[in-house]
C-alpha cells in the first residue's frame, strides 16, 4: 500500500521511463522488419514485457542487453505459429495491435490477457479486421478476449473509425501492411500517430493527409529507435509541480509528439508556467526537456476536441483541478470508461473519499476548486493511472492518502515512488 503525505513543493530534475506506446510499437514493428532493430530507452514495465513475450512466442529472437533491447526481425511474413496461447497480460495495446499483425498471418493464434483485459472491448478492432478478411472470434459474440485469429489473404478497406482510438487505427494500419491495395482509415478527431511515424521511419508505404491515413503493402527495415520519456508518466509530476506554488521541476527527454502534448496545453490554459528546451528527434519522434514552475492554477472547461491528446492524463488533471480556483468541467471523455477500469466512475468515487467535491457526468466529470483534501484510504482498481493520480492527491492532503493495490503502478512506472521521493520537499 503506497502512502503519500503533503509536501511543501516539488523541486529537482528527473527522467521518466520510456514512452509505453512507442516501446510497444518498437518491438512489434522491429519484429516484422527485416534485420536488426536496436531499441534505446525501452520502458521496462510489465505491459511492454508482455509484448516481448508475445513476439518471442511467435518465433522472434529478442535480447535484453540492459541499456538496449535487440530485436532480430524476420520481415512481414517471418512470424511462426505460436505453440501456446499468447498472453497480453494487462496490455490493451499489445492485444489490439498484435491482432492487426496476426490478421495478416496464415496461421491460427489465440490471444488472451488478465482478468481486467478480458473485460475490455475488442469488437472495435475485430470488426474492421473481419472486413479485411480475417477470421476473429471471441467471448460474448466476439466482443471479448480471449480472441481466436486466423489471418491471411487480406483485402484493403476504407474504414471510418467510430472512435478516435490509436489502438483501433494501428490495428487496421498494421493489417493493411499485408492487404492487397491501399487501406484507408479515417477519424473524426486525430488520435496518437506513433504507429504512422514509426512505420515511415522503418520504410513503410504510408501517408497521412486531411484526416485520413493511407497504407499499402510495405517492406520494413530494422533500425535504431530511441524511445523518449513517456509524457503520460511525466504528467503526474508535471501536474503536481504546476499546482504547487514555488515548485520548479525539469523533466529531461520527455516525448513531445503533438498528438500527446494535450497535457501541456491544458496546464498552460490553467495558468501553468511551462517551457521546452533541448529538443531532439529519433525515429520520427521529438523529445525535449520540460520545465515547470508552480503557481496557483484556475479551473477550465476541457472538451471533446482535445481529449484524444490527453486521454491518459485526465485522472491527474481532475486531481489538480480540485485545488485550483473555480470549477473544472471535463466532457467528451467516454473513452475513459473502457480503460483498465471505468476511470470516470473510479476517479469520482475515490476523489470523494478524500474530501473532493466532484460530480460524475455521462461523459466526464465536474470538479469544484479549492477543496481541502483530507486524506484517507483509496482503491486503485488495479489501474496504474488511478493509483498515481490518487498519489498526487496525497501531495495536497491534510492527512496521508493510502492507495491499496498500488503495485499496479509497475505496469508503466516501476520506480514511481522513488522518483516522487526524489523531488518532493516536505519543508
Amino acid at each position: 500500500m503506497l502512502r503519500v503525505n503533503k509536501v511543501h513543493k516539488i523541486q529537482g530534475r528527473i527522467r521518466v521511463p520510456g514512452d509505453k506506446s512507442i516501446s510497444h510499437r518498437a518491438v512489434m514493428l522491429s519484429g516484422i522488419s527485416r534485420g536488426k532493430g536496436v531499441i534505446e530507452g525501452f520502458l521496462r514495465g510489465e505491459d511492454c514485457y508482455s509484448t516481448i513475450a508475445c513476439f518471442r512466442g511467435l518465433g522472434i529472437k529478442i535480447e535484453d542487453r540492459g541499456s538496449q533491447i535487440i530485436v532480430h526481425g524476420k520481415g512481414l511474413k517471418g512470424l511462426q505459429e505460436a505453440e501456446d496461447v499468447l498472453d497480453a497480460g494487462n496490455s490493451g495495446t499489445t492485444m489490439r495491435l498484435i491482432s492487426g499483425i496476426l490478421s495478416g498471418q496464415e496461421f491460427l493464434s489465440v490471444v488472451t490477457g488478465d482478468g481486467s483485459l478480458r473485460k475490455r472491448p475488442m469488437d472495435r478492432i475485430a470488426m474492421p479486421l473481419r472486413k479485411m478478411g480475417a477470421y476473429i472470434e471471441g467471448r460474448d459474440h466476439g466482443r471479448l478476449a480471449p480472441l481466436v485469429i486466423r489471418g491471411g489473404n487480406l483485402r484493403s478497406i476504407d474504414y471510418t473509425s467510430p472512435v478516435s482510438s490509436a489502438q483501433v487505427k494501428s490495428a487496421v494500419l498494421l493489417a493493411g501492411l499485408y492487404a492487397e491495395g491501399q487501406t484507408v482509415i479515417r477519424e473524426g478527431v486525430a488520435s496518437r500517430d506513433h504507429t504512422e511515424r514509426m512505420l515511415k521511419a522503418l520504410g513503410g508505404n504510408i501517408t497521412a493527409e486531411n484526416g485520413k491515413v493511407i497504407v499499402g503493402k510495405s517492406e520494413l527495415h530494422g533500425t535504431a529507435i530511441g524511445v523518449p520519456g513517456d509524457i503520460s508518466s511525466a504528467a503526474f509530476f508535471m501536474a503536481a509541480a504546476a499546482a504547487i506554488p514555488g515548485s520548479r521541476l525539469i523533466i529531461e527527454g520527455g516525448g513531445l509528439n503533438p498528438t500527446r502534448t494535450g497535457i501541456i496545453d491544458v496546464l498552460r490554459e490553467m495558468g501553468a508556467l511551462i517551457e521546452i528546451d533541448n529538443i531532439t528527434e529519433s525515429g520520427g519522434e521529438e523529445a525535449g526537456d520540460i520545465i515547470i514552475q508552480g503557481k496557483k492554477l484556475k479551473g477550465i472547461n476541457i472538451r471533446k476536441e482535445i481529449i484524444p491528446r490527453l486521454i491518459d492524463e485526465i485522472p491527474v488533471i481532475a486531481v489538480i483541478a480540485a485545488v485550483a480556483e473555480g470549477r473544472t468541467t471535463i466532457t467528451g471523455a467516454e473513452e475513459l470508461k473502457v480503460k483498465e477500469s471505468n476511470r470516470i466512475t473510479s476517479m469520482v468515487t475515490e476523489m470523494k473519499k478524500v474530501g473532493i467535491k466532484v460530480r460524475e457526468l455521462s461523459d466526464g466529470m465536474e470538479i469544484e476548486g479549492e477543496n481541502t483534501i483530507i486524506g484517507g484510504t483509496v482503491e486503485s482498481y488495479g489501474d496504474h493511472r488511478i493509483a498515481m493520480a490518487m498519489a498526487v492527491a496525497g501531495l495536497f492532503a491534510k492527512g496521508s492518502v493510502k492507495i491499496k493495490n498500488s503495485e499496479c503502478i509497475g505496469v508503466s512506472f516501476p520506480d514511481f515512488e522513488k522518483k516522487l521521493k526524489q523531488v518532493t520537499l516536505s519543508k
